[in-house]
């Protein structure tokens, strides 16, 4: 019987085919598409979600049931005697409150990790999950690394479109339609548990060049004299990601830049369009400084 295993959710952008790769579990997110119900990179894909958003589709994003969630860790526990759980931000889903729930019929087999991140730094945590328990630490050791790291990273975003914050309500109708007129293009950030706003500039030039600054602000004050990994993460062509990789590159050189759609839940209220840059910290360093 294996020690411990890894779970996750479709939230982190892992794909069912690479979790079987890296040796970990995720359990794909439900949606609602205009009353039915899909399960992310199970029977709904992402181009076939692009092509239901600019169809008008109803859309909204959901929680794995309990029932679906407990099936998995009672497969996994026949094999594993524990799991660490890596749930979205508790700020973003309810699903990881539910996760933390569920978790205690299970005499302490089961630690769900809050860790108030999604998409690419959720699965740079599942990476750092993956690499502590390779070490020998033991599950409660990498849980408690992973909540004591769990604000040290930060995405930003900016949108193409205001439609769909608008649609969220976190723009108001006023306001998103004098912003098409200005070519406002907001950059939102996810530092922590939810989705803020973080700067307003006008054009997607201004925009991405403020998510860059906001990275070397980081890098240079916030983290200076760690490592950090630099990740993207994109809602547009992936030509275009491809470029915007390309610009991170040209201005953090050095850096090896991981890339990753964006998770649906998130792309749900920001649409089509829309790049995000994020960066976290590197923890073997600081387990290093406890020795």
């Amino acid at each position: 019987m294996g020690k411990i295993a890894i779970v996750t959710d479709s939230n982190s952008g892992i794909t069912q085919r690479q979790a079987r790769v890296m040796g970990i579990y995720v359990l794909p997110m439900p949606f609602y598409i205009n009353g039915d119900m899909y399960y992310e990179d199970i029977t709904l894909t992402q181009e076939e979600f692009y092509q239901r958003l600019a169809e008008e589709a109803d859309i909204s994003t959901s929680q794995p049931s309990p029932a679906d969630v407990m099936e998995m860790w009672d497969d996994i526990l026949k094999e594993y005697e524990e799991i660490i759980h890596i749930p979205m931000s508790s700020g973003l889903s309810s699903s990881c409150e539910t996760a933390i729930a569920l978790a205690q019929d299970y005499d302490g087999r089961v630690h769900v990790v809050d860790n108030q991140r999604i998409s690419i730094t959720q699965r740079q945590s599942v990476l750092d999950a993956l690499w502590m328990a390779e070490q020998g630490m033991s599950a409660k050791e990498i849980v408690d690394v992973l909540m004591r790291e769990k604000l040290e990273a930060s995405i930003y975003i900016t949108v193409d479109t205001l439609k769909y914050l608008k649609k969220g309500g976190r723009v108001t109708a006023a306001g998103a339609a004098l912003g098409t007129v200005l070519n406002i293009k907001p950059v939102l950030q996810i530092q922590g548990e939810k989705l803020d706003a973080f700067a307003k500039v006008r054009g997607f030039k201004a925009a991405k060049k403020k998510m860059l600054d906001a990275i070397e602000k980081d890098i240079t004050k916030r983290f200076a004299g760690k490592k950090i990994y630099l990740m993207a993460a994109y809602t547009c062509a992936e030509e275009e990601a491809e470029e915007w990789k390309k610009e991170i590159e040209a201005r953090f050189p050095g850096y090896e830049i991981h890339m990753d759609p964006l998770s649906l839940s998130v792309s749900c209220h920001i649409g089509p369009g829309s790049m995000a840059v994020a960066c976290c910290k590197v923890i073997d360093e600081s387990l290093s400084s406890q020795a």
